[in-house]
């Protein structure tokens, strides 16, 4: 046990629990309504948004996975740096209209809006299904981002020993989102953004003054990646260029799609609020680089940790006094906590508003709907606890692969759907089908019995060529086409298109 760090990291995180307690007091509303207690009232400004946002979008596993990921595998997971530099604008086109249709409609969730759009039980089904299944490995993956950390501090072993931290972790964080929803991330974001920035300032000046400067970090990575039993350039070779682009780009289509982060952006109190923060936001892609730079750091550092999702954790230790190591371990731990309680109360949402509301229970009131809403979150929780304790950390890692390919499905239906209904919904819900199988058989034909991993890049064959890419993408690809084809067949046939509930009205933003 390192014990100045445990104390540290005991301290920080006994202060965004009471924190988190406090949440409900915070902006005070009626938290018997799905709206606030799942959306904060839709009350927040530009300053809490943007910590609220960047909470959701920055998680731990970003701390962990992104400079993991460049310790693994070199130059080609530095493509999350334009994937943020592309999504910005697209959002900055798309979430205030969606905030605007929202409010004027009264939806919490994307399935509603697909309910009304397309006069169908189906596709709003398949976009509650879809948003549910992609977010349970993504909550999981939070937890094994605290799992990381105190196992660096020295908690280790078996059984309870092992695993109290965890447990604690998860009964802490059920219970302040239980009670305030989305208020208590949203309180505790503040505190995680600060301690994040706090590190990787301090990570990025005193790391390559001990290392000998950025200059000779890169020449020893370079050295080293160069020295592996499967050599790796420091710059990306041109065989990897369609990997690099195709998940720069499948990722920044898909990451707005998830319940999480447009529940962050419907908890804004208007549509300036959001284009404001998608100015702003791309400060976060700035620490993004910074972080993604720790991966070389660990490399020049001579770190070699069991798995590259311990780099960072090891880096740490291994380069700063043992206090604030316990201080880098909170900031990590800490930014695990806002965005796993978020995607926990936006699949709460999700279910309530799209399952329990449609089919369980027609009638129900505004306060059978948000203590539904409450208890599903916690089931939610509990369900990501239980992944993380009884399965090996790579089965999480694995569905959370998954998950970007299908929740990359849901965007012909929602985001082209804002903006024309070309589209006939059966076609839709079949191209629907069609990416989601796509989504699902690419990456299990890449699965290595030896290692238990997939991939998310698939050798796409085409003639004599192959093409590696984000299968995410292709999937996406052939969704868009057979939707298209079957539009035409399904128009030509005569199938009824059913009624379009929104009006041009409920798209205009208010003066």
């Amino acid at each position: 046990m390192i014990w100045p760090a445990v104390v540290v990291f005991i301290a920080l995180f006994a202060l965004v629990t009471v924190l988190g307690f406090l949440g409900p007091y915070w902006r005070r509303g009626n938290l018997d309504e799905l709206h606030e207690w799942g959306l904060g009232g839709r009350q927040f400004g530009t300053f809490v948004s943007w910590f609220l946002i960047g909470g959701d979008l920055y998680t731990a596993y970003t701390f962990i996975a992104v400079p993991g990921f460049v310790y693994g595998t070199g130059p080609v997971a530095f493509y999350a740096l334009p994937y943020t530099a592309i999504v910005y604008p697209l959002v900055f086109i798309f979430a205030p209209r969606f905030w605007t249709i929202a409010k004027n409609r009264g939806y919490i969730t994307y399935a509603d809006f697909a309910r009304e759009r397309y006069d169908s039980r189906g596709l709003a089904l398949a976009i509650a299904f879809t948003g549910i299944l992609a977010t349970m490995p993504y909550i999981a993956l939070q937890l094994v981002g605290i799992q990381v950390v105190v196992k660096a501090m020295g908690f280790a072993g078996t059984g309870l020993w092992r695993d109290a931290p965890i447990i604690i972790a998860f009964i802490i964080l059920a219970a302040y989102t239980y009670r305030g929803g989305l208020r208590a991330p949203a309180l505790v974001a503040f505190v995680k953004d600060t301690l994040i920035y706090v590190t990787v300032i301090a990570a990025v000046i005193i790391i390559p003054a001990k290392l000998g400067g950025f200059g000779h970090i890169f020449s020893a990575a370079g050295a080293s990646l160069a020295s592996r039993p499967k050599p790796i350039s420091l710059i990306l070779p041109p065989e990897e260029f369609s990997t690099y682009i195709t998940l720069a780009l499948g990722s920044a289509l898909a990451v707005f799609m998830y319940p999480h982060n447009i529940t962050g952006v419907l908890s804004a109190s208007g549509p300036k609020v959001i284009r404001r923060n998608m100015i702003a936001l791309p400060i976060y892609s700035l620490l993004l680089a910074l972080l993604a730079s720790f991966g070389y750091m660990a490399i020049a550092a001579g770190i070699h940790p069991d798995s590259p999702n311990e780099a960072v954790p090891q880096l740490f230790l291994h380069m700063f006094p043992a206090w604030f190591a316990g201080f880098g371990f909170a900031a990590i731990a800490i930014g695990a906590l806002v965005p796993a309680a978020i995607m926990s109360i936006a699949s709460a949402n999700t279910f309530t508003r799209n399952i329990y509301r449609e089919y369980i229970n027609r009638n129900c009131s505004d306060l059978q709907e948000a203590n539904n809403a409450k208890l599903v979150s916690l089931i939610m929780k509990l369900g990501a606890l239980i992944f993380v304790l009884l399965l090996p950390t790579q089965y999480a890692i694995n569905f959370q692969l998954l998950a970007g390919g299908w929740i990359l499905q849901t965007f012909p239906v929602l985001i082209i759907g804002m903006y024309t209904r070309w589209f006939h919904r059966w076609a839709l819900l079949v191209g629907w089908l069609v990416g989601m199988a796509a989504a699902t058989y690419m990456p299990a034909a890449t699965y290595n019995p030896e290692t238990h991993r997939f991939s998310t890049i698939y050798p796409l064959h085409l003639g004599s060529m192959t093409l590696p890419g984000f299968e995410a993408l292709y999937a996406f690809v052939a969704n868009l086409v057979v939707s298209a084809v079957l539009t035409f067949v399904f128009d030509a046939l005569k199938v009824k298109r059913g009624i379009d509930k929104t009006t041009p009205a409920d798209y205009l933003e208010a003066a």
